[in-house]
C-alpha cells in the first residue's frame, strides 16, 4: 500500500483547475470522516473545498451514519453535521436500481448504495466494507468504480 501525504485542515494544494470527478461516500466513510479529528476520510471534504472532486451520497447513507454516530459516539453529532452543508444528494433509486445492484453480489442493506452511487452518476464509490464491497473494489460496476479511501484519496491526489 502506498503511503499517502498527510495535510493539515486548510492545507491542501490549490490546483489550477478543478477536476469534475464526483465521488460517493458510503455511511462508514461518513462516519469516519465525523467520528475523528484528523481521520483521513476529512480529506476528501478538503479535496472537494479545494475543487478537486464532489461529494455525494444519499439519505440511506446519511441516515445510517447519523445513527450509528448516535450510539457510538453522540458527541460527534455536530462534527457529523457540519460536513452536511459539503455533500450532494442522490436521487432515491427506483426498486429495478437496486436488483440490479444487489445482481453484483450484494446484501440488500448495500445494493441502495450501489444503485444510488449509479443513479447519481458518479465516477467512484468510496466504500470501507470490504466484507459486502471488497469483491468490487477496483472494479467499474455499472459505470461505478468501487475504491477503498486510500485508493481514492491516490486517484484525486495524482489527477493533474
Amino acid at each position: 500500500m502506498r503511503s499517502l501525504p498527510i495535510f493539515r485542515r486548510g492545507s491542501v494544494p490549490r490546483w489550477s483547475e478543478a477536476i469534475d470527478l464526483l465521488l460517493f461516500l458510503d455511511a462508514n466513510i461518513l462516519f469516519s470522516a465525523a467520528y475523528r479529528d484528523g481521520s483521513p476520510a476529512l480529506l476528501l471534504f478538503e479535496l472537494a473545498s479545494a475543487r478537486r472532486c464532489r461529494l455525494v451520497t444519499s439519505g440511506f447513507a446519511w441516515d445510517e451514519c447519523h445513527r450509528n454516530i448516535t450510539l457510538k459516539s453522540p458527541q460527534r453529532g455536530p462534527a457529523l453535521d457540519a460536513l452536511k452543508g459539503q455533500l450532494e444528494y442522490a436521487p432515491v433509486p427506483d426498486t429495478a436500481a437496486i436488483v440490479r445492484a444487489a445482481n453484483h453480489g450484494l446484501p440488500d442493506k448495500d445494493a441502495p448504495i450501489l444503485a444510488a452511487a449509479r443513479q447519481a452518476k458518479v465516477d467512484i464509490l468510496v466504500t470501507g466494507d470490504r466484507t459486502h464491497f471488497g469483491h468490487l473494489y477496483g472494479k467499474v460496476t455499472d459505470g461505478v468504480c468501487v475504491l477503498t479511501l486510500s485508493d481514492s484519496l491516490a486517484r484525486l491526489l495524482e489527477e493533474k
